[in-house]
């Protein structure tokens, strides 16, 4: 008799032990899934925020609220440090303002890759974490020579430009901000097309593909997704 109450309450203790976890699991309280940071997408030249839509669907896909996607739209023809910086600060403290976060994540393709390296060397490195360039002309491109007489953003791809020289001036990639740069040997409009590469940025040459090929690629957006992810 005294052993079968013995057992009876070692299976009592044994039960309750087991339960324990569970019952203090449900007692804590829910911690809710940390907010993406805002992305801010930065077309090329002669485009709008539409070429973005591939990019889009897939962040939204991935659990970033919709409130927490922007495009900034800007006229390409104007000049990239004396103008679209500054604007691009501007669009950007109204981006942190109204999502109330610390810092954003800038995706550009092409031109758009210059005003953003722009405000990023100068002033705006803590708050951006990530900054991403799809087939950007970082070292210039010597297509843009077709353009430079009547075009201001043309004549800031040219290779060796002011702008150009100034943000390849000693480090590449300043500031705590990650780079990341995503390149085809088949772009076309990129000459050369190892000009996107920046030293110090982790660069992903991707499958040959044309110039705007690399907005709406699958693969590519997925890494750009994936790099976006990180903590």
């Amino acid at each position: 008799m005294r052993r079968s109450a013995s057992l009876f309450l070692t299976g009592v203790v044994l039960a309750c032990t087991a339960a324990l976890p569970a019952a203090a699991r449900a007692a804590q309280p829910d911690v809710p899934a940390p907010v993406p940071r805002p992305v801010v997408l930065v077309h090329g030249r002669n485009a709008g925020p539409g070429v973005w839509g591939s990019l889009t669907e897939r962040l939204t896909a991935a659990g970033t609220p919709a409130d927490r996607i922007f495009a900034w739209s800007y006229d390409s023809s104007q000049s990239t440090n004396e103008v679209l910086a500054p604007r691009l600060a501007a669009y950007v403290d109204d981006v942190l303002r109204r999502t109330g976060a610390d810092q954003v994540d800038l995706v550009a393709h092409s031109l758009g890759s210059l005003p953003t390296r722009w405000y990023v060397r100068y002033g705006g490195a803590p708050k951006v974490r990530n900054w991403i360039s799809l087939a950007g002309p970082n070292h210039g491109t010597g297509l843009a020579w077709a353009c430079a007489l009547w075009d201001q953003g043309c004549r800031d791809m040219t290779p060796g430009s002011y702008v150009v020289s100034r943000l390849n001036e000693g480090d590449e990639t300043p500031g705590d901000v990650r780079h990341t740069t995503f390149w085809s040997a088949g772009d076309g409009q990129i000459l050369p097309t190892s000009s996107t590469a920046l030293e110090g940025a982790r660069n992903v040459r991707v499958a040959d593909m044309g110039h705007n090929d690399l907005l709406g690629d699958a693969g590519v957006i997925e890494q750009v997704v994936g790099t976006l992810a990180t903590p």
